[in-house]
């Protein structure tokens, strides 16, 4: 892969989101978000990487997997008027479905669109898939970090903006209430990841973020998730119970032993 393919690739992905582009204000910041979203976390994929000392090819790629990672997203909306993939189509598959579809990737070796392409497929998926080459298994770890850090700033922000102003695509529809589900804090005592299906509350959802903690794969990624202080700022929403501190601490002492650790 040469710089020039990565031009090429920024240049596609600018002109695809303007195809999407929409007169109507609430469908142009749905776009918009997922357009910022993918920016973000092509800036997160670069840091991580930086951080793992990886060559200039193995960033170049990293940074098309980023690129074109939410690439499903938009053909998504457009149909559904959703991010929700529960109640649309899985926007991993549909991402790869459309690089496969539109031969973007073309001019790159096999091995490159196949890395690439399973990348963007299973960046979404509940758990690493444990049969893929070692090499892919790696890319999709580093999608999966660089995109949770951004996640985690998309929903902070939708939640600390005034109603008029939020993107409408990435509403839950979960009940805005004090509560939060035992079987969903169970999860994070075992240090298990929530699964979605165990969602009852907005709160539920905050510890589901929270849970994600456990599946970070970098100690770059920890630094990250230490200095932008996500731990402190979601927490700060939840009730404030003795379970929640004591989850909130584990999380903290996870994130700081994960960070010192060697690769």
């Amino acid at each position: 892969m040469k710089s020039d393919d990565l031009k090429f690739f920024k240049k596609w992905f600018s002109d695809y989101c303007k195809s999407f582009y929409s007169s109507d204000i609430d469908d142009q910041r749905n776009i918009h978000l997922k357009e910022q979203h993918t920016h973000d976390v092509c800036k997160n994929i670069i840091k991580i990487s930086e951080g793992l000392y990886l060559g200039n090819d193995q960033i170049m790629l990293a940074e098309t997997v980023a690129l074109f990672h939410d690439i499903g997203r938009f053909p998504q909306y457009a149909e559904y008027k959703t991010f929700r993939d529960s109640i649309s189509v899985n926007h991993g598959l549909l991402g790869a479905k459309t690089i496969v579809e539109n031969k973007i990737l073309q001019n790159l070796s096999v091995d490159e669109q196949e890395l690439i392409i399973r990348s963007v497929k299973f960046h979404n998926a509940f758990s690493v898939p444990k049969n893929e080459k070692k090499d892919i298994v790696f890319f999709i770890k580093l999608i999966r970090d660089a995109d949770k850090l951004d996640i985690w700033r998309v929903f902070e922000e939708y939640y600390e903006s005034p109603d008029e102003k939020k993107a409408s695509a990435i509403g839950l529809g979960l009940l805005d209430i004090p509560e939060y589900s035992e079987d969903v804090l169970a999860c994070l005592y075992e240090k298990k990841i929530v699964p979605l299906s165990k969602l009852k509350t907005l709160n539920d959802f905050r510890l589901l973020q929270l849970s994600w903690i456990y599946d970070l794969n970098f100690n770059p990624s920890f630094m990250l998730l230490l200095k932008r202080d996500y731990i402190d700022r979601i927490t700060a929403k939840l009730p404030k119970t003795e379970d929640i501190k004591t989850i909130s601490a584990s999380l903290m002492e996870f994130a700081l032993c994960r960070k010192n650790q060697e690769e």
